[in-house]
């Protein structure tokens, strides 16, 4: 879906968008297709590239906010269509923060030697719950998904990690529910958003958290190689650039065609810096992802690419 489609929608334009946003696209999926099989078709392109990778997969972590039901889980169909036996299968809801939370668990588990490899899947289909009136949320919004193996490794490293959350500012941006704290009862389950103030939240958090990650590595900012932030909103990205000193021409995003995929921007923003050889071995990447709830974490990792 194009701005220009939207433009038919809103009173909006490309130019407005762009500007505001960074946002030229966004992926929207089928009637009858939803978080589970972009998922699917995740881990499918994963093994593509590494046949043997899901051999011994201990653990399945689906990283998402839209699941196909409350339950049974995402992970367990993921398991079910992949017919990966033998496997746990979890669900972790952490919003735009998922991936790295994902990241963060499955470096525990395997570090403590509980498990060997654990796949981690961060999909979303926020087209379905986003409120189609709503100029502020719609033009926001896409789907898509990612995957990634966490195994013991002698070459890739996780360097550090970073997690917080401030749940005092859950009225700023939720999903509509059974409870009316937030807002009147509302089963629709549609996205509401105080934009302006999850600017000022994540611009602040997102800086002095990513600064912290740097510290807790003992390395300086100008020795990180790549940013890769959740691609909310360019003009975020470039505030926290801002604010740590470091170059925007060093990060990567996957905003400009997909929009805002909640937990799958990150893994999408690596997915093409991996195919296009902008990230090399040995890079030190910094992730950070912030969302909903609000939550936000952070890792720090050395790359390592296995073809």
């Amino acid at each position: 879906m194009t701005n220009h489609d939207l433009e038919q929608v809103f009173d909006t334009s490309d130019e407005w968008i762009v500007t505001r946003s960074g946002i030229r696209e966004r992926r929207v999926s089928a009637d009858d297709e939803f978080t589970s099989d972009l998922c699917v078709r995740a881990v499918r392109d994963l093994h593509s590239r590494s046949p043997d990778g899901l051999t011994g997969v201990e653990l399945i972590i689906a990283c998402t906010t839209t699941p196909d039901y409350a339950f049974p889980s995402v992970a367990c169909l993921v398991q079910a269509e992949l017919g990966l036996r033998n496997t746990g299968a979890i669900d972790l809801n952490a919003t735009c923060a998922g991936f790295a939370y994902g990241l963060h668990i499955a470096n525990g588990l395997v570090t403590a030697g509980i498990h060997k490899r654990v796949l981690i899947v961060a999909g979303e289909t926020l087209s379905k719950v986003v409120d189609n009136t709503d100029r502020a949320t719609a033009i926001l919004f896409g789907d898509g998904a990612g995957a990634a193996l966490v195994e013991s490794d002698k070459q890739g490293r996780f360097l550090a990690s970073h997690l917080g959350a401030d749940g005092e500012g859950a009225a700023h941006l939720y999903r509509t529910g059974l409870s009316s704290r937030l807002a009147p009862v509302d089963n629709t389950g549609l996205i509401r958003q105080n934009g302006r103030q999850v600017y000022r939240w994540a611009v602040e958090t997102v800086a002095a958290g990513a600064m912290c990650l740097v510290k807790k590595a003992g390395l300086r900012i100008d020795e990180i190689d790549w940013f890769v932030p959740h691609s909310a909103n360019l003009r975020i990205t470039e505030a926290v650039c801002e604010r740590i000193g470091f170059p925007i021409e060093r990060t990567l995003s996957s905003l400009t065609y997909y929009g805002n995929t909640s937990s799958a921007t990150i893994p999408l923003a690596l997915v093409e810096g991996a195919r296009e050889s902008t990230i090399k071995n040995g890079d030190r990447v910094l992730l950070y992802g912030f969302g909903g709830g609000l939550v936000h974490a952070g890792v720090l990792v050395e790359w390592a690419l296995h073809e």
